[in-house]
């Protein structure tokens, strides 16, 4: 089964993946793959563990399945005064 999700790059992210949102079309069983499948794609360094991922605004888990027609936030830390 597959889902249709929509992606958010932040900061870092962004510029490593040289865009800020995309639709992604996912057989992802869980966040993690999908950022581990989206790795691939742009060769994203960051490691998943420095980074928080949020579902339609909100904090989640990277063990949660990525949902239909949901928006998923990839978050790398931020550094600053």
């Amino acid at each position: 089964m597959s889902a249709h999700v929509e992606v958010l790059y932040f900061a870092s992210l962004r510029d490593a993946a040289g865009i800020a949102s995309e639709q992604v079309v996912t057989a992802a069983t869980d966040l993690s793959a999908l950022y581990a499948e989206l790795q691939v794609r742009h060769g994203l360094a960051f490691p998943q563990a420095r980074l928080r991922v949020a579902v339609d605004g909100a904090f989640a888990s990277w063990s949660d399945a990525p949902r239909d027609g949901t928006t998923v936030a990839f978050i790398p830390p931020v550094s600053g005064g």
